[in-house]
């Protein structure tokens, strides 16, 4: 049904109304006369009319809060005559054909694109719509650093902290679950266990308090590690232009030329892949350019990803490379920068693994 997320903003919080159940079971809602009916009970009742059916595309839009408040709802609705849904189902039908009553909003257009768009390019163009500033607040949340968001949370109330693990990512919460004290740890765990649908004002105050006290404070004091940013910018450069801006930082300051010699990942680290992930990048590489970025190479570089083809593919590589005869050195450069780019681009959809450093948890075991 492709009206689904019109029918559930329109009839169950239309004009802001609070969707929540009322305290006490309503009345009957029985003819034309009959008391003004919430959002909550709107969309209850359509629901009901249209059936397993036809209603199923719409209670798949629900969060799992909805779908709790129009259970209870639906539950107590008591008695409906053919006369109050038939005028529920004219006023909402005359409301959408004479006023053309869509709520057009980021969430609508993200349900829509995802029906025939891949999950990264969707994402992608939601971000651009949304702006760093239009994600919510557990979207930023998650891209807090673990160590800055446990040092926080370790201060706050263990069932507060419990709240907000429960909405960010699951890796992430895992990383900051890690770092709490382990007394602490248990019991927030012991929380999520226990943990029932989250009452919105509670999460709208956690909300606030985390707005306040916390992002506000970040976006104030945090800094990026500026040779973290430096190495970054170092990994597009050529190699000539990097070479010279290292050589002469190393003579004025050594030992920032060696840090972010560290977090730099040039062509070289790619040996530092493992075979699948190796095999992987280079079946998304075209040979010529394999060739090309080899030319200019080490022997072990040459080496590693010769061991990761077929001796077939390995004979073939060679004669290419030989039949290239002499190449310009800026064209080596660009074949290795789009296969470092490659290798980071299919590191970020998962596809691969990249190990960072020279950490003893980077390393692979097997």
């Amino acid at each position: 049904m492709s009206t689904a997320a019109a029918l559930v903003d329109a009839l169950f919080s239309r004009k802001g109304e609070k969707s929540a159940p009322p305290p006490a079971p309503p009345k009957p809602l029985v003819g034309h006369t009959s008391r003004p009916l919430n959002g909550a009970e709107r969309a209850s009742i359509l629901l009901l009319a249209l059936g397993e059916q036809h209603g199923t595309e719409i209670w798949k839009l629900l969060d799992d809060e909805e779908i709790r408040t129009l259970s209870l709802t639906m539950s107590g609705l008591g008695t409906i005559d053919s006369g109050a849904v038939e005028k529920l189902l004219v006023d909402f039908v005359g409301q959408m054909s004479a006023t053309g009553a869509l709520m057009g909003d980021s969430g609508a257009t993200e349900r829509l694109l995802s029906q025939f768009l891949p999950p990264e390019r969707v994402a992608v163009i939601m971000e651009e719509i949304r702006g760093p500033a239009g994600r919510n607040m557990w979207e930023k949340l998650s891209n807090v650093q673990e160590e800055v968001l446990a040092n926080y949370l370790k201060n706050e109330y263990p069932q507060t902290i419990a709240v907000v693990l429960s909405k960010i990512r699951p890796e992430h919460a895992a990383r900051v679950l890690g770092i709490l004290p382990d007394d602490l740890a248990l019991d927030v765990i012991n929380r999520l266990l226990r943990m029932e649908a989250i009452q919105k004002d509670v999460l709208e105050r956690v909300e606030q308090t985390l707005r306040t006290e916390f992002m506000s404070n970040l976006s104030q004091t945090s800094r990026r590690d500026a040779h973290e940013l430096i190495a970054e910018i170092f990994n597009y450069l050529d190699r000539q232009t990097e070479t010279r801006f290292l050589t002469s930082l190393e003579e004025s300051n050594r030992e920032s030329a060696e840090r972010i010699k560290t977090l730099m990942f040039t062509f070289d680290d790619l040996v530092k892949l493992d075979s699948a992930a190796a095999q992987t990048l280079l079946r998304n590489v075209d040979r010529s350019k394999i060739a090309l970025a080899l030319k200019g190479s080490s022997e072990t570089v040459r080496e590693f990803f010769t061991s990761n083809m077929s001796s077939r593919a390995g004979k073939l590589l060679a004669e290419e490379m030989e039949s290239m005869g002499p190449v310009r050195l800026r064209d080596v450069d660009e074949a290795q920068t789009m296969m470092v780019n490659l290798a980071k681009d299919l590191a970020a959809k998962g596809e691969i693994v990249i190990a960072k450093g020279h950490r003893a948890d980077d390393e692979l075991v097997y």
